[in-house]
């Protein structure tokens, strides 16, 4: 095809952000990448200008009703109207015809509703916002709802997490069809990263909320967050909180869902990732900074929480920089 066709499925009190973070990347690939462009359409129901849940209205390219394949990419956008575009079987028709006639299929946010009522996430392993992932997966047992990564690649099938997840998965589009230099490009233009990776988790700990009202594991929590590079064996923790190991075990299980060990070893983790991400720290000492005995205990644990080694997260953090 002369263009790469993206169509992005819009609806009544869709998130503009959702659209947003995809239109504008791929725009701006345009003006740095090689033939063929993007051909970027919005389109809604009726073609008919649509009131996003921010109060904005944005209007229309199309109407998804008329649109017709080859497509490159179909993309549908989350946003609080998601429900109602589910259960709008008109939608739902357009967008599983349109996917049928797409080289790839994606979603933003709680739009991997729209899809999964469509069928398509079946069998599937996809994301969506964190807040509705377990919703999601009730309402939709034949898909495998994981609310950690960013976004997920399964086969032609693309899902992305909340609302600012658009723009790693575009930046992820962008650097499949027209290499890691334009990504790059657009990236800077963007003043963002390129790219967290996929399976980057949605949540840190550090702008998470706070845990529930249990002094006793607020006192801990902000112990360690602190002190990274100390003693924070579940024993030491313990004793500075005056309490059995078994017993903070249980507090940390109820109001976190973790065990102090694991809690400990996912701040470090989430520390060090920053590090990497800001820093030219070597190795060695970004593991000493954040309480790991050394580079290789560092290298498992970023592995077990990242998907990938600390060194390839650091060349992809910092690739925007250089």
């Amino acid at each position: 095809m002369d263009v790469r066709r993206v169509v992005i499925v819009g609806y009544e009190a869709a998130e503009l952000l959702d659209i947003a973070c995809v239109t504008t990347p791929l725009v701006m690939a345009n003006m740095e990448g090689p033939p063929p462009p993007y051909e970027v359409t919005l389109v809604t129901p009726g073609g008919r200008p649509v009131t996003c849940g921010t109060g904005l209205a944005i209007q229309a390219q199309g109407a998804l009703e008329r649109v017709t394949g080859p497509l490159d990419t179909l993309l549908v956008s989350g946003g609080i109207g998601h429900g109602a575009a589910a259960a709008d079987q008109g939608i739902v028709a357009h967008v599983r015809r349109l996917a049928r006639e797409s080289r790839r299929v994606a979603s933003v946010c709680t739009g991997a509703g729209v899809l999964a009522a469509t069928g398509l996430l079946d069998g599937r392993r996809a994301t969506t916002h964190w807040g509705w992932a377990r919703a999601f997966a009730v309402r939709y047992p034949a898909v495998c709802f994981d609310p950690d990564p960013i976004f997920v690649r399964d086969g032609s099938v693309a899902t992305a997490a909340g609302v600012t997840s658009a723009l790693d998965l575009t930046l992820a589009f962008i650097e499949e069809d027209h290499g890691g230099g334009v990504a790059r490009s657009v990236a800077r233009r963007l003043v963002t990263y390129l790219q967290r990776p996929g399976n980057q988790a949605q949540m840190s700990m550090f702008t998470a909320a706070p845990p529930p009202g249990d002094g006793v594991v607020r006192r801990v929590v902000e112990h360690v967050t602190a002190d990274l590079a100390g003693d924070l064996s579940t024993a030491r923790l313990a004793e500075r909180a005056g309490v059995s190991e078994r017993h903070l075990s249980r507090l940390f299980l109820r109001h976190l869902g973790l065990t102090p060990a694991r809690f400990v070893r996912r701040a470090r983790t989430e520390a060090a990732a920053q590090l990497l991400a800001t820093t030219r720290l070597p190795m060695a000492a970004v593991a000493a900074r954040c309480g790991f005995g050394n580079a290789e205990t560092l290298r498992q644990a970023f592995t077990d929480r990242y998907g990938v080694p600390p060194s390839h997260y650091r060349a992809t953090q910092s690739a925007r920089s250089r």
